[in-house]
């Protein structure tokens, strides 16, 4: 059976609220990912969910929509063996820094008070200024 979360999308100008329902399939060799929103389906097959997130982010970014989930907030991204282990489903919230610990482990598709939701742009651009502010 297909794993599904249902996440808050906000942005879009519709002035109220929207969801959209995240549906997980994955085999030995990809993660597929489907979002359902609106009337809309978007697909991505990747090898990790969070890369999955992240190709169907961009695509939600054509409606002005924004996933209200850690996978989409500005201080989250996987990290190597995290990655690995969770097939992408577990990613860090990172300090500039600062090395993530294990209490900073989410899942991508939770959210929290500590969401902020920003365009993929944007988190990739933190991501590399974390790793630029971590001692040698």
């Amino acid at each position: 059976m297909d794993e599904q979360h249902t996440v808050f999308l906000i942005g879009g100008g519709t002035g109220g609220d929207e969801q959209a329902v995240f549906t997980l399939r994955s085999s030995e060799t990809a993660c597929h990912l489907t979002c359902s929103y609106r009337d809309k389906v978007i697909e991505a097959e990747e090898e990790d969910y969070f890369e999955a997130l992240f190709q169907i982010r961009q695509q939600l970014e054509l409606d002005r929509l924004l996933p209200f989930c850690y996978g989409a907030s500005g201080n989250i991204y996987p990290e190597g063996t995290v990655i690995e282990m969770s097939r992408g489903l577990i990613a860090c919230k990172v300090k500039m820094g600062q090395l993530p610990q294990k209490s900073d482990l989410v899942n991508i598709f939770d959210d929290g008070y500590d969401v902020v939701p920003t365009f993929v742009r944007i988190q990739q651009e933190f991501w590399d200024e974390w790793l630029a502010s971590l001692p040698s």
